[in-house]
């Protein structure tokens, strides 16, 4: 009998947002439940909001597999296409602010034009149904994501920093992120590039390691650790968001 991993996601979460799950293996108990992280002082909503696009944004989780009898399982790629949130742009750029929303119940598993963009050798195309759809269920039960009791990822900005040279309308920033997943509140820090377009369009991307523990998830391990899943997964994003209608210049523009 092939046995494969099971894998546990976070974030994204920014961020984060996707945990691993095994498909034959039996549920594992939930953890204890850790005490609650002190909630930080989220950066003050300022300046034009812009409405995340869900149909034109991505967020990908890609987590891996860990032990001895890693060849038994598989890589996998965890996506949401149901992103919703605000970001809010001032003229002072590093006074942004955002919420974002990743509800749990839509995540995907291993959709197939996702995993090709990929190196095909650590994430080959041959995984089957019964595979994804096992790893999804636990991926959403109650050891994990426990998605009845916890139905959304929420990453809200602490602070913006300068992350990199830019002009007027485009750079990176350091993001300081206030996670909350399973109701746990933890921080990260993730590089933010952003472009601000004179039709009102605000786009924003990143590329990122975060370990699970960063988010108070403990990475799945069996059979003495033979079987596990790595603690550090990789995190992308690319977000579309809109100014309303009567706010379709970048802030700072006459």
């Amino acid at each position: 009998m092939r046995v494969r991993e099971r894998w546990k996601l976070l974030l994204p979460g920014s961020l984060f947002l996707a945990i691993l799950g095994g498909c034959p293996l039996p549920q594992r108990k939930p953890p204890p439940t850790p005490p609650p992280a002190e909630s930080a002082a989220a950066a003050p909503h300022l300046g034009t909001p812009y409405q995340i696009v869900p149909r034109d944004s991505l967020l990908t989780v890609l987590v891996y597999r860990g032990g001895a009898l890693a060849s038994a399982g598989h890589n996998h790629v965890i996506a949401s296409h149901d992103l919703s949130g605000t970001i809010y742009v001032p003229a002072a750029i590093l006074a942004s602010s955002f919420e974002v929303h990743v509800p749990v119940d839509t995540l995907t598993v291993d959709e197939a034009a996702l995993r090709a963009q990929q190196p095909a050798a650590e994430f080959p195309a041959d995984v089957s149904e019964s595979a994804k759809e096992g790893t999804r269920r636990n991926m959403l039960g109650e050891a994990l994501l426990d998605a009845q009791h916890n139905p959304e990822i929420v990453l809200s900005a602490l602070q913006l920093e300068q992350g990199g040279a830019g002009g007027a309308d485009s750079a990176t920033v350091l993001a300081h992120i206030q996670s909350s997943v399973r109701g746990q509140l933890r921080t990260f820090t993730a590089p933010v590039r952003y472009r601000l377009a004179g039709d009102g369009t605000l786009e924003a991307s990143s590329e990122f390691p975060l370990r699970q523990s960063e988010l108070g998830l403990t990475p799945f391990s069996a059979l003495l650790g033979a079987l596990q899943v790595q603690d550090e997964m990789r995190v992308g994003f690319h977000i579309v968001a809109k100014a309303a209608a009567s706010e379709t210049k970048p802030p700072g523009t006459p």
